[in-house]
């Protein structure tokens, strides 16, 4: 057993070692946590909260000499990762510490007065991966809020984007499609990191009511725009169940719209979630000629046969096609999934999705709401056809692009 360990620990150093870039977590230790010391800290995180040997940020700030860590606040899944997606996560006590844990994904999403009363500085650590649907942002926009009216600090540990620094897609959020998932006027791809993003819309005024934040973001070391997850040399920890890898972080923006209609199977339930786009009534072959004919650039599609597990088409024998990114900066992640359909819709027309009784209508409010616009459902649903959407879809990523870049904190 010694020796076992022994190895486990050597083969950890050696994890953090290879590492190319120091997440926020590393540079605070670096600083002697700088901004926290003799202050009582609270945090948000998950799994994902690590240093590059693995070592929760719970943890480490729970050792630090004079900082107090009195409390910690969990997002979707958990602090520990332990709560499934979309369950209520339940006030508690995190057992390897004693610290209280306090829900913020559940009747409660943005700290409450009294669950903060003990704070100085609320921490923010979690990896995320670039999407606005993907519900981290929201927390941490909403706590940011709940600082800013309580005269509360706020910093972000940050960490990098898993589609680069400067992937932007889609439409900004309207007013009318505003929730946990699309909190804030972003695009649906926003390329920027969780420090950067914290910046943007504090200073920006998208707070609640324009209210600003004494915020602090601790940079990252090493990171650049251009750089995969890869290339970090970081480890991996997957921030929900279905994101396992640094590919599906890729692949959750190509699929996560169609997906959340249970219409046809997306790959979840399956072991390629996000990745695929098959149903009983598809012919693979046909339909994987169809999509390389599009000549969709960074993108390749092959036939695929498969028997899901569970959720959509659990256990029916279904076909379609595999999704391949060569080239994420160059590919249309997004419209990805609005292709399919409308290429479904030519060779099927009696299955398009939004032929009555062919999809839950119950949810196409959902689907609007991480659509971000109610606009791209209606345009589309007219004839399942792109180019009735293209061009609302992109309106604002370059606006956006530019107006953001002033917050870039790396080149």
């Amino acid at each position: 057993m010694k020796k076992l360990l022994t190895a486990i620990l050597a083969a950890t150093v050696a994890l953090g070692m290879s590492a190319h870039v120091k997440p926020g977590i590393e540079v605070l230790r670096d600083r002697g946590f700088e901004g926290l010391k003799g202050k009582r800290v609270g945090l948000i995180t998950n799994p994902t909260g690590v240093d590059n040997n693995l070592k929760s940020t719970i943890d480490i700030l729970h050792e630090a000499k004079d900082v107090k860590l009195v409390g910690l606040y969990a997002p979707e899944h958990g602090v520990r990762g332990d709560i499934y997606a979309g369950d209520t996560v339940k006030n508690t006590v995190d057992p390897a510490t004693g610290v209280a844990v306090y829900s913020i994904y559940g009747k409660t999403r943005k700290p409450t007065p009294e669950m903060l009363k003990d704070v100085d500085v609320l921490v923010y650590d979690i990896q995320d991966i670039g999407c606005r649907s993907y519900t981290f942002i929201s927390s941490m926009g909403l706590a940011m809020e709940a600082c800013a009216e309580l005269g509360k600090e706020f910093m972000v540990l940050d960490r990098p984007n898993p589609l680069g620094g400067t992937k932007v897609e889609g439409c900004l959020t309207e007013d009318d499609c505003t929730s946990f998932v699309s909190q804030f006027p972003i695009p649906y791809l926003y390329g920027l990191t969780p420090g950067e993003l914290a910046t943007y819309l504090n200073d920006e005024g998208l707070l609640k009511d324009g209210k600003k934040v004494k915020l602090t973001v601790v940079p990252m070391d090493g990171w650049t725009r251009d750089m995969t997850f890869a290339e970090t040399k970081m480890p991996w920890v997957l921030p929900s169940p279905h994101i396992p890898n640094p590919e599906a972080a890729i692949m959750y923006p190509v699929s996560g719209i169609l997906g959340e209609l249970y219409y046809i199977s997306i790959g979840v339930g399956y072991t390629m979630p996000f990745k695929t786009f098959c149903s009983e009534w598809t012919n693979a072959g046909e339909l994987t000629r169809r999509m390389n004919a599009l000549n969709l650039p960074g993108l390749l599609f092959r036939p695929l046969y498969i028997k899901p597990f569970y959720s959509t088409c659990k256990d029916k024998n279904i076909q379609g096609i595999e999704v391949y990114v060569t080239d994420a900066q160059k590919a249309p992640l997004s419209l990805v999934q609005f292709y399919v359909i409308q290429e479904m819709a030519k060779m099927n027309p009696d299955k398009a999705p939004f032929i009555k009784g062919n999809a839950d209508s119950k949810r196409y409010d959902m689907f609007d709401k991480v659509s971000g616009s109610k606009q791209i459902r209606e345009r589309f649903s007219k004839n399942h056809n792109v180019a009735d959407i293209i061009d609302y879809w992109n309106k604002d990523a370059e606006a956006f692009k530019a107006k953001s870049s002033k917050y870039y904190l790396y080149k």
